[in-house]
């Protein structure tokens, strides 16, 4: 395992052995990249991670759905025979069709080791108390989490099929130290909590951990949910089902994501070329998995938009976390919009409770508008604001305070017409 503070030829020495005996491994029984790497014959020992970067082919969700389709119902990106694996996760399918992903126990315990030093970096101890604010639905994050935190000692809390208030009064009367949900529900839960009338210092929650959003990495929202949970810390991570748990926040520089470099082999590449970006330029995140054996990625576009940091040897470190998705951004009037950096100036407004965009193609021009619970010199002062930062005419309306939608997953505040 890759240590932290480990000098970069080390951290470069380690993942190109990790790398060289996954490629062996899934040469001997795994169809899918064998059929991808059919003819390339430095596939299997790449004398480098530039050699590996520069002759194997990336791997895309597309090609990763259709050959579930195709070789229904798990696909054929398995290197050992089925009874081999002991657990199937899915993905939400929210952008596109669900992926099913199976892992062996091997696989299983070495994502759980992941999410175990997620933990450790959060300071998070076996003498906390953990509620996991989730559904607890077929997206692996949940169940690692929680395995994690047993793993590590912690008394945990399922807080499946719970309503808010619910899950408030059991933070509460088990005193709870650490939280675990979506930046979105965190905020959401605080508001719950005003409205029923329980009072911050009712709560022992020292320790946010969030994930599921970009926002976990944004100065305002980060300060937003500190202060609406009595100056807790906001410890941000990220992950995929397709992945595992990737990053973790720099408890050194908070807002930007350390690579877990031990079990991920990181590039980041122009979304469009498919070049490698230069140390510290924006682009696409693209990963190797070099613990999950069982189900491995290789070269996999992620989708996710990143700034890697000015630093020698393989990508370490992601600076002010996930900027969004490569897929998410829209252009209005010539201008190029993503999500994540309209959601960062609503952020600033710290009595804008819940807002929505409205996307609307309809017209030969395409138009932003958003509804936000806010006071009406809030919406216009947000509608000056957007103005300034974006060079648009954005209009911002003013609507009663709860008649937005609610999310406990992932928001979905943009809708399109």
């Amino acid at each position: 395992m890759v240590e932290p503070g480990s000098s970069p030829e080390a951290v470069a020495a380690q993942q190109l052995a990790a790398l060289r005996d996954l490629l062996r491994e899934i040469g001997a029984g795994n169809r899918f990249y064998q059929r991808k790497f059919a003819g390339i014959e430095s596939a299997s020992r790449p004398g480098s991670l530039t050699e590996f970067a520069a002759v194997c082919p990336f791997t895309t969700k597309a090609e990763l759905v259709a050959d579930q389709a195709a070789n229904p119902p798990y696909g054929s990106n398995l290197t050992y025979p089925l009874a081999r694996y002991t657990r199937c996760h899915q993905t939400s399918g929210t952008t596109g069709s669900p992926l099913r992903w199976l892992d062996t126990a091997e696989s299983w315990s070495g994502m759980t080791d992941d999410w175990v030093r997620v933990f450790w970096a959060a300071g998070v101890t076996a003498s906390d108390r953990i509620l996991f604010a989730f559904s607890f639905g077929p997206f692996l994050g949940f169940w690692l989490a929680f395995e994690a935190g047993q793993r590590l000692g912690a008394l945990c809390f399922a807080g499946g099929g719970m309503s808010s208030d619910v899950r408030l009064r059991l933070l509460r009367e088990n005193e709870c130290t650490v939280l675990c949900c979506t930046p979105t529900y965190a905020l959401h839960l605080a508001e719950v909590a005003r409205r029923e009338g329980f009072r911050p210092e009712e709560f022992r929650v020292h320790t946010l951990v969030v994930a599921g959003e970009p926002g976990g990495s944004q100065p305002a929202l980060r300060r937003r949910l500190s202060e609406a949970w009595h100056g807790a810390r906001i410890f941000d991570h990220h992950g995929m089902n397709e992945t595992g748990p990737v990053t973790h926040e720099d408890p050194e520089a908070p807002g930007n994501l350390r690579i877990l470099t031990g079990s991920f082999f990181a590039e980041i590449i122009h979304p469009h070329s498919g070049a490698a970006v230069a140390p510290g330029e924006e682009g696409e995140l693209v990963l190797t998995t070099l613990r999950r054996w069982g189900s491995p990625l290789i070269r996999y576009r992620t989708g996710d938009l990143v700034r890697g940091a000015a630093e020698d040897g393989p990508v370490r470190t992601l600076v002010g976390g996930i900027l969004g998705r490569v897929d998410d951004m829209v252009i209005v009037r010539g201008v190029n919009v993503y999500p994540s950096a309209l959601d960062q100036l609503v952020r600033e407004f710290p009595d804008i409770v819940e807002y929505r965009v409205t996307y609307d193609t309809s017209d030969v021009m395409a138009e932003l508008s958003l509804e936000v619970e806010a006071p009406a010199a809030t919406a216009a002062a947000l509608s000056h604001r957007l103005h300034d930062a974006l060079a648009l005419r954005v209009p911002v309306t003013e609507v009663e305070i709860g008649s937005l939608p609610r999310f406990e997953l992932k928001a979905r505040r943009w809708r399109r017409r």
